[in-house]
């Protein structure tokens, strides 16, 4: 396993974060358990999860992934030995279960913290994220921005005040964001250094070859102010391994919940269809070049992989050995170029 500094901290964490999101959905806790031993036994030390896990959110659900964690640490041990980072849910449609709807204010985000410390049977976390922000901004798949007057938002000062004070508690190592935008994200920086709060350190975004709208505006954030990415859905939901290009898995997520048809519109299945054409080229499983892709990106601090069988997460996590020569590259470019980010 490969390993990077987590921003702006002294903490290494593996280029191959696992990532939860299906467990308590698709996976049963046994197969969670399995899925980290195995993890584990490969070198990586840092996982993923989030207070609103599985996805797709449900009230009955709700938790569960990080209860089946909570339940595989009491049983392994060893706790300072791993990074576990989760986050802490925003305003928004549908999740009114959560504390009446949820806000990124202080009461909101000290009963989330409770919630999840309690669920994964630990008195801190690594890293603590705000899962999207409290305002409306262009993040899930909105390129342009639209201002809403009529909106109510928690100020983001409030926001970092409370994700200080989790620190300053001993509940949280670190905070960072997720789903967040170049505007957030300096915003913020200015708010801490003029008020003395300590400072996000990562950001988790989505990133893969049908999705690079990250380098836009935020890579250089991620390199003038060394707050890493956390890249999630790497592989567009397992559209990039090519499995849907000319069947539908019948368990698959895309085929499963129609909330991600981005990634099935005609121009995503266009680029997609030619990025397996280069990976077949070259001889390269298509998952594992569009994971290394990721993996080689500098502003990348870790890689966060799904999986929903153990096939899956071996071939992931083995992509870490993978490195993308410049003719692979520049045939990933080519394509990107003439189909650029067809899958927000």
């Amino acid at each position: 396993m490969k390993f990077k500094k987590l921003g702006n901290t002294n903490i290494d964490v593996s280029l191959i974060c696992l990532g939860t999101m299906t467990w308590g959905e698709q996976n049963t806790e046994q197969e969670a358990h399995e899925q980290l031993d195995y993890a584990i036994e490969q070198g990586i030390n840092f996982i993923d999860t989030a207070e609103m896990y599985p996805v797709p959110p449900k009230a009955k659900t709700q938790g569960l992934t990080e209860q089946y964690i909570g339940n595989w640490l009491t049983k392994r041990g060893q706790r300072d030995d791993l990074i576990i980072a989760s986050k802490v849910a925003g305003p928004g449609n549908g999740i009114t279960y959560l504390r009446n709807g949820p806000r990124l204010n202080k009461e909101h985000i000290q009963q989330a913290i409770e919630g999840s410390l309690q669920r994964l049977q630990t008195d801190y976390l690594d890293l603590y994220q705000l899962h999207w922000p409290d305002r409306s901004t262009n993040f899930f798949g909105q390129l342009g921005y639209k201002a809403n007057p009529e909106e109510t938002i928690t100020p983001l000062f409030d926001t970092i005040r409370a994700m200080n004070e989790l620190v300053q508690q001993g509940k949280i190592r670190h905070w960072g964001f997720s789903n967040e935008t170049p505007w957030g994200v300096m915003k913020a920086l200015s708010i801490c250094e003029q008020n003395g709060f300590v400072q996000p350190v990562s950001i988790q975004n989505p990133y893969n070859l049908v999705n690079r709208t990250y380098e836009v505006g935020l890579a250089e954030v991620s390199h003038r102010e060394n707050i890493g990415l956390l890249a999630y859905s790497p592989m567009a939901f397992g559209a990039l391994s090519g499995k849907y290009l000319d069947d539908t898995p019948a368990d698959a997520r895309l085929t499963l919940f129609d909330r991600f048809t981005r990634y099935a519109n005609t121009e995503t299945v266009r680029a997609i269809r030619a990025y397996v054409t280069i990976a077949h080229d070259f001889g390269l499983s298509p998952a594992q070049m569009s994971l290394a892709f990721v993996n080689q990106q500098s502003f990348v601090d870790s890689n966060i992989i799904g999986a929903t069988s153990m096939v899956q997460l071996k071939e992931n996590i083995a992509s870490v050995d993978l490195t993308l020569g410049e003719d692979v590259l520049k045939a990933i470019e080519a394509v990107h170029k003439s189909q650029p980010n067809p899958a927000p």
